[in-house]
């Protein structure tokens, strides 16, 4: 039996995380696994595969898993070093559960567990993770069952061949392509991927180093891109593409080391979809750009907003049978890759209409960057409930229209201009997004907003 409290400080809303040695250890993650095929077993499953990233401690962690779900008599299928969206892709094909060893982009002394059920179902709490937290909290009796087999298999090449089919590249013109993998699962992945295509990969830290000797391996931070812009311009580069640790999300710099905004490729992606796929649904959350739902409406599919969160985007994906799905954290949901999302399968798609033009990405890419944005700007904030109240209090006059889907959005009268303030789910935090035509509209209002904020 364990302690509620300690597990509600690492059994979180989407995944498992916290500190190895201290939140996390072996005999943690062991009965986490039995919880997990407990649960499992009760739906009539039969089978997890597991998957690990690069960090020092996921083979121990992986393997301790592996211990607890055989002992409630279900199978393991170890897939050993693996991305994120390699494991969506077993638990897709194989239709087993899955589980990743990975903490993401967090620094290396974190690690954690990214469940899902089969054709890679997002766990999140309202879907088994609180029933799991239960039962660590109730105790698992030992039961009468014959323990599971452990067998391993390598899926890489199917994972690339997979991947590759859904995306037509070969006909491609040749193109420079740099890529940062950041020490992390991209240095694993993207030479298996790219193998058989007709690119020039430049590659910069790929080797498989979960300490993260070279820079953090969130490329959501700007600081962490800084190397990858260089080395594009150095390399005379096409384009520049960066993942995350556990290489989920891709981020994408143009020819001249410039970042390209997720939003941005979220609406590309979406026109190359509804050219396949005409007049269906096209998922964004509320803080992508306007830019999105506006492309979406003009090529004839129907856009559908959404909440910040990889469980909510799933969630209306299934709902709405959507074919794609974006945020603007460089999150990618397909419908061809079971409602998941794959940094991977997005980087391709870039790569393909860049391969189809003779125009450089930059260039490509401005007609889907018609905004101005703030990016995510962090207050921290005692009560955001009463800052939030203040900021539509004091800016009454201004307000065109208020939706409260997640935290407050705002539009702004007499102009293009909008606004989202919501709280963090985790931390005592407010995070504000802006976007408007100019960048002097966006100056001018994030000095407002956090005039309000901070006050």
């Amino acid at each position: 039996m364990r302690n509620r409290e300690a597990l509600d400080a690492v059994i979180k809303a989407y995944d498992v995380r916290g500190v190895v040695g201290e939140d996390i250890d072996e005999a943690f993650v062991r009965d986490v696994g039995a919880a997990f095929a407990s649960l499992l077993r009760e739906e009539n499953e039969t089978t997890v595969a597991i998957g690990h990233d690069m960090r020092p401690s996921s083979p121990q962690l992986a393997d301790a898993f592996a211990e607890g779900v055989t002992s409630q008599g279900l199978d393991v299928i170890q897939l050993g070093l693996c991305a994120t969206d390699q494991l969506y892709f077993a638990a897709g094909t194989l239709n087993c559960a899955g589980a990743m060893f990975t903490a993401s982009h967090n620094p290396a002394q974190y690690n954690g567990i990214k469940l899902c059920r089969k054709g890679a179902t997002p766990v999140g709490e309202a879907t088994g993770l609180a029933t799991i937290k239960n039962k660590m909290v109730e105790g698992i009796a030992p039961d009468d069952v014959t323990p599971g087999t452990v067998t391993h298999r390598d899926i890489l090449s199917d994972y690339a061949d997979f991947l590759n089919g859904l995306v037509g590249l070969k006909e491609s013109r040749p193109l420079v392509v740099a890529v940062d993998a950041a020490n992390g699962m991209g240095g694993h992945t993207v030479p298996a991927v790219f193998e058989s295509l007709p690119f020039d990969v430049r590659p910069l830290y790929f080797e498989l180093d979960g300490t993260f000797p070279n820079h953090e391996a969130n490329p959501l931070d700007p600081k962490n891109l800084v190397d990858l812009q260089k080395f594009v311009v150095e390399q005379g580069a096409d384009i520049g593409l960066a993942f995350d640790g556990d290489a989920d999300r891709c981020f994408v710099v143009d020819e001249k080391g410039a970042p390209v905004s997720p939003s941005a490729i979220c609406a590309l992606i979406a026109e190359r979809y509804l050219e396949k796929f005409p007049s269906e649904t096209i998922i964004h959350n509320l803080i992508t750009s306007k830019t999105v739902p506006e492309i979406v409406t003009e090529h004839g599919g129907k856009p559908v907003r959404t909440r910040v969160g990889h469980s909510f985007i799933k969630a209306q994906m299934a709902e709405h049978a959507a074919v794609f799905g974006g945020e603007h954290s460089a999150h990618y949901y397909f419908q061809e890759f079971w409602n998941a999302d794959s940094g991977m399968l997005a980087a391709l798609h870039v790569l393909a209409a860049l391969g189809q033009t003779d125009k450089p990405l930059s260039e490509l890419m401005a007609q889907y960057s018609r905004y101005h944005a703030s990016g995510e700007i962090n207050s921290t904030v005692a009560d955001q409930q009463a800052s939030q109240e203040a900021i539509l209090e004091q800016l009454a006059d201004d307000i065109e229209s208020v939706d409260h889907l997640d935290g407050v959005t705002v539009q702004l009268k007499g102009t293009d201009a909008w606004f989202n303030v919501r709280a963090s789910n985790t931390e005592p935090l407010l995070r504000l997004n802006v976007e408007a035509k100019t960048e002097d509209e966006v100056t001018q209002i994030v000095d407002r907003v956090l005039g309000i904020i901070r006050a």
